[in-house]
């Protein structure tokens, strides 16, 4: 089991969000939540992440059998969890190559690995740029500053195949992105997966599932997981929209 979530409770700003969410996710696994602005779909990334702004108010999780309330959000990340930001931030006077390259080493550090030089790592992460067709001469812009919405998005999956996470959280990743972005950020994301890895999708629009084909889709609404199954819940809800599962709450 890569994720175990048992009744997990959350608030932020003493506002309570999630409301005894369970949630099991083994290895090889595409799960996907959907639901309403305002269900605690966002709050679950954050909350998984380690966001300090957020607490948890009861539950346990469980990241490879290890508790993950307990670990800060760098360890977390040492673990194998990645979260790619639904808005990802912009740092000046940090080069995105530094960035990349330094994410990476202190992930070697805490698995007692030796490091790679810059040319090292430019030679481990060519293959990457190609996939996802960024220049080099991306790299060396301040991380994010400038970027467009595709060049954010496109920045956060190089983070992800770089890093090879057990666990990535997709915080609506096909905001921002024309078709055909989405479809080579999705491509790549499937030829590139571990099959030990597993991912965790949040969207609202079902056209990025065609792509990566869930094995889950859960319903999510005030805080909790009303209804989880297969690709038939998008059929209901493309026709009878979320207030279908407002009995099941």
């Amino acid at each position: 089991m890569i994720l175990k979530l048992q009744n997990l409770s959350a608030s932020v700003n003493n506002i309570s969000i999630l409301k005894g969410l369970n949630l099991d996710i083994k290895e090889n696994e595409v799960h996907v939540i959907m639901g309403p602005n305002g269900s605690g779909k966002s709050t679950l990334s954050k909350i998984l992440a380690g966001h300090p702004n957020y607490s948890v108010d009861g539950g346990v999780v469980f990241f490879n059998n290890k508790n993950l309330l307990e670990m800060p959000p760098e360890t977390r990340s040492h673990e194998g969890l990645f979260l790619a930001f639904q808005y990802p931030i912009e740092i000046a006077g940090v080069s995105n190559y530094d960035f990349l390259r330094i994410a990476y080493n202190e992930q070697r550090k805490h698995k007692k690995e030796s490091e790679l030089d810059p040319v090292e790592f430019m030679k481990y992460i060519q293959n990457y740029l190609k996939k996802l067709k960024i220049k080099n001469e991306f790299l060396n812009r301040d991380l994010n500053e400038g970027f467009s919405g595709g060049e954010k998005k496109k920045n956060e999956i190089l983070q992800m195949l770089i890093l090879s996470p057990k666990l990535t959280i997709l915080d609506e990743i096909d905001s921002g992105l024309d078709i055909d972005a989405l479809k080579l950020i999705c491509q790549t994301i499937i030829e590139d997966r571990s099959p030990k890895s597993s991912f965790l999708i949040i969207t609202h629009y079902p056209r990025v599932l065609t792509y990566l084909k869930p094995d889950f889709i859960h319903i999510m609404r005030e805080g909790k997981i009303v209804k989880s199954g297969n690709m038939e819940l998008i059929d209901r809800l493309e026709e009878f929209g979320y207030e279908s599962f407002s009995n099941e709450i």
